[in-house]
């Protein structure tokens, strides 16, 4: 028998696998519908007979619950709290909300001016947009119209969460706060996403809830829901919760911001406490502050009038936000940019009579009979300007720039926190760039002080006086975990001065506040395991004319307030092994050593002992005065009850 040729065989083999391919692609189509009619017929009957009888499936997102805020320590800063509240869908109440808003009123309170917002609101939003109509309802009000839903078309009572700080205005400045989403909010948002439309969305505006908004904010849920003909939800069909927003471990210390807060008391003044070998920023504190709370709902009219009008300022941030001539806390950049260029060493003497005159003007050392003979250590210790004067002009205020940038002023310091300022460490060409004028010799003059043109937030001082006590490019963060991982700690640079230069320095600030003449020796500590170190400062606001000087400087309690000095004070402890660096500026607060100095030195031992400072940490004489403020004090304690998610 003669066997077929072999391209016949191949080519029936082909067009046998072709056809069993093409019948198993047939099998499978035919299974699939197969499975969704039984699907359609038995799983989902009764959602398609609903259907048929006019019913419809909706489904309708749910918020997510908001991530929580936590302090180093585990304690709840922002959390979230159940809130009751009602919408109302335009669409589900047949196009006219008028009537249903109206009966509802006989069962909640809605005033003449509410309705008209009301209705104002509806007019304004899509008709599927709910829209809430009352919220932190009591109980009974809303058990009150969950029973009375049936004839309330287009009404739902719902439970919400909402943003809630139980430290109040403890870490306002820091954390900022949320607040309903506006059409504002959203035009700045390319993408938004769908659950900023939901009624009442609480989105962060500012501080922290802002710069993690994202983080923050969880992803919504969904739920489908019947609802019939007149727009009435009939059942609930299924469900799937939102997920929640990140849990976010931060630096800060809640105890040691309480203390702070309440230290600074009623002065316009801030502080910030650094740990100076992992950067955290333990405490952060402007003062006066204000309720966050009052934001979250929308703040009342009075209640916002009363912080914008208030002199103090509650509301700006003064340790980020605010800049300040630094004053004396300066001295330390210019003699290291002194010591660094060679023009002076540890022993280098400058006379001081009290004044220098350059070009036919003097500049005016702070104790106006002068400090006779001094050397590096002494013109920090006794604070004389006449060797700053001097040394200005030996080292050029191009290098004291440079200088002031490597320890951190005149950068802006990357937190997530609002409007982070960059301060001024000025040089030539930024007054060239600025004002189209060349730097003069008396420019020189007042930067070497920390006047003039030199500005820097107590953000940047304390960042400062931290990189001067390790010697390290420390910087500063306020994220400690998230979800539970923790962040890394970095492995800081060595700061681009040398060593022998920065104990100087050092030495320096040591004799400010132990040396029988250090000007700030009576905020010194006395426990010589938290031996302190630190630098005075006092910043004009006004300007002391040759008249003035002739008859005698006005006092600045004699002042009004805002005419006042700013008072400042940098420090870092201990100082054999530094730990914290703290700055403290108040304004108008007048001399440094009196205003600023007692109170970083109260802060610095609450760190230091994780708790109220003993007494015996302070000189005898001032152990009475820190008992009785600190009974006066109404502190936070960890055994303060703690809100929990809700």
């Amino acid at each position: 028998m003669t066997k077929p040729p072999k391209d016949i065989v191949e080519s029936s083999r082909r067009i046998g696998r072709r056809g069993l391919l093409l019948a198993g692609v047939q099998l499978g189509v035919i299974t699939t519908l197969a499975l969704k009619l039984r699907s359609m017929q038995i799983e989902h009957a009764e959602e398609y007979r609903t259907l048929a009888d006019g019913n419809s499936i909706k489904v309708r997102l749910l918020a997510p619950a908001r991530g929580l805020l936590l302090d180093r320590n585990g304690i709840l800063i922002a959390g979230n709290e159940q809130n009751y509240q009602i919408t109302l869908t335009r669409e589900d109440a047949g196009g006219d909300v008028e009537p249903v808003l109206r009966r509802l009123s006989h069962l909640i309170p809605i005033s003449d001016d509410r309705m008209t917002e009301l209705l104002d609101e509806f007019a304004k939003r899509t008709a599927i947009t709910p829209i809430v109509v009352a919220d932190r309802l009591t109980w009974e009000q809303f058990s009150s119209i969950a029973v009375n839903a049936p004839s309330l078309a287009g009404v739902q009572p719902e439970t919400a969460l909402s943003r809630v700080y139980p430290r109040a205005g403890d870490l306002a400045h820091v954390l900022g706060y949320v607040g309903p989403v506006s059409d504002y909010d959203l035009s700045k948002i390319e993408d938004p996403d769908p659950v900023l439309m939901l009624p009442e969305f609480q989105l962060g505006k500012l501080g922290f809830e802002s710069r993690f908004e994202e983080k923050l904010r969880g992803k919504a849920g969904a739920r489908r829901v019947e609802v019939n003909s007149a727009g009435r939800e009939m059942r609930e069909l299924s469900r799937k919760e939102g997920e929640q927003g990140a849990t976010i471990q931060m630096t800060l210390d809640a105890q040691l911001q309480n203390y702070a807060a309440q230290r600074l008391g009623e002065e316009s003044a801030a502080a910030v406490v650094i740990d100076i070998q992992t950067g955290d920023i333990v405490a952060i504190s402007s003062s006066p502050s204000f309720d966050p709370n009052k934001f979250v709902r929308g703040i009342s009219g009075p209640d916002y009038r009363a912080l914008t009008n208030h002199d103090h300022r509650p509301l700006a941030d003064k340790t980020v936000q605010g800049v300040y001539p630094p004053g004396s806390t300066f001295k330390m950049v210019t003699l290291l940019a002194g010591l660094e260029a060679g023009v002076i060493n540890a022993g280098s003497r400058f006379y001081c009579p009290g004044f220098t005159e350059v070009g036919g003007r003097r500049f005016h050392c702070w104790s106006r009979g002068g400090h006779g003979s001094v050397d590096a250590l002494n013109s920090l210790s006794r604070s004389c300007d006449v060797y700053y004067y001097e040394l200005a002009q030996r080292v050029g205020i191009d290098r004291i720039a440079i200088m002031a940038r490597k320890l951190g002023i005149g950068v802006k310091h990357d937190l997530p926190m609002s409007a982070v300022a960059e301060g001024i460490a000025p040089d030539r060409e930024w007054k060239r760039a600025r004002y189209d004028q060349p730097w003069q010799v008396g420019d020189s003059l007042n930067s070497s002080i920390g006047q003039g043109y030199v500005l820097a937030s107590p953000l940047q001082l304390a960042v400062m006086t931290a990189r001067i006590a390790s010697g390290k490019v420390v910087v500063p963060r306020l994220v400690r975990a998230i979800d539970g991982v923790q962040q890394p700690v970095p492995e800081f640079e060595d700061l681009d001065v040398h060593p022998a230069f920065l104990r100087v320095a050092r030495l320096g600030m040591d004799e400010v506040m132990n040396s029988a003449t250090g000007t700030a020796r009576r905020s010194r500590i006395i426990r010589e395991e938290w031996r302190m170190a630190g630098k005075t400062g006092t910043s004009q606001v006004r300007n002391i004319t040759a008249a003035e000087r002739a008859r005698g400087v006005i006092r600045n309690e004699q002042l009004p307030w805002n005419r006042r000095d700013h008072a400042l004070f940098v420090c870092f402890a201990p100082t054999t092994a530094p730990r914290y660096a703290i700055s403290v500026v108040v304004e108008h607060g007048g001399g440094g050593s009196t205003a600023a100095a007692p109170i970083a030195r109260d802060i610095m031992l609450f760190a230091l002992q994780g708790g109220l400072p003993p007494l015996d940490a302070v000189p005898s004489d001032q152990q009475a005065d820190m008992k009785a403020r600190h009974e006066a004090m109404h502190l936070f304690t960890p055994e303060a009850p703690r809100l929990t998610r809700a």
